[in-house]
């Protein structure tokens, strides 16, 4: 008997919760509940982070100027991408990317500015600030989730421009420009496999023991 399990019902429920999260584009009108919005940052406050460093910072977009100026960037973004896509552009300009003016809340997320400062951890992969921001965006997405509240992560964007947007400091990173509100229904499925965009691998082709196993060619 293991005293640090939860019960099955619980294991079952985070279990639930994992499988149902979405990245949300379809939103409908409604506000979020009062205390709501504060409970989902504090459940990515609560998230892991190299060395304590607490690297994420969140920008609530309350002005309607500032948002359509942030959603204009990302359609400019959007048909950016579209044109690096080459044969894939028309297939892509039909997804939905963004729900910026039709949800409740929009945050922007940030890693703060003097970064260097905080070496434990970060030595040799500088990188794991935005690992550390990463758990607290998923913290916050399956307790959106389990509230009923969808969420989607935007991340067509020009960091340097959305920093300039944001009036963020020079050193700061923007990271994700995060869309919360109420949807209709979940997707049954991630909306890019819906989309046959592409499918989620099975575990033999991600997880290897000893060595990392040979892959077959991306052509194949």
């Amino acid at each position: 008997m293991n005293p640090n399990k939860f019960s099955a019902s619980e294991i079952g429920t985070i279990y639930d919760v994992m499988r149902a999260r979405r990245d949300m584009r379809h939103f409908i009108p409604g506000q979020l509940e009062d205390g709501q919005l504060e409970r989902f940052i504090q459940a990515a406050h609560m998230g892991p982070s190299v060395g304590l460093m607490q690297p994420w910072r969140f920008i609530r977009i309350s002005d309607m100027g500032l948002r359509l100026s942030i959603q204009e960037h990302v359609e400019q973004e959007r048909i950016a991408t579209a044109d690096a896509l080459g044969e894939r552009s028309s297939e892509f300009m039909r997804l939905k990317v963004e729900g910026i003016l039709s949800c409740a809340e929009v945050l922007v997320v940030g890693l703060i500015d003097q970064r260097e400062r905080f070496v434990f951890g970060r030595r040799t992969m500088p990188e794991m600030d935005l690992a550390s921001a990463s758990c607290a965006i998923q913290n916050m997405w399956l307790a959106a989730r389990a509230e009923g509240i969808g969420m989607g992560w935007v991340s067509l964007f020009d960091p340097a421009r959305l920093r300039e947007i944001c009036q963020m400091p020079g050193g700061s990173q923007p990271i994700a420009i995060l869309c919360l509100g109420q949807v209709k229904e979940f997707y049954p499925a991630p909306m890019l496999e819906i989309e046959a965009w592409d499918k989620r691998k099975a575990l033999g082709e991600i997880y290897y023991e000893n060595v990392w196993a040979a892959e077959k060619p991306l052509s194949e």
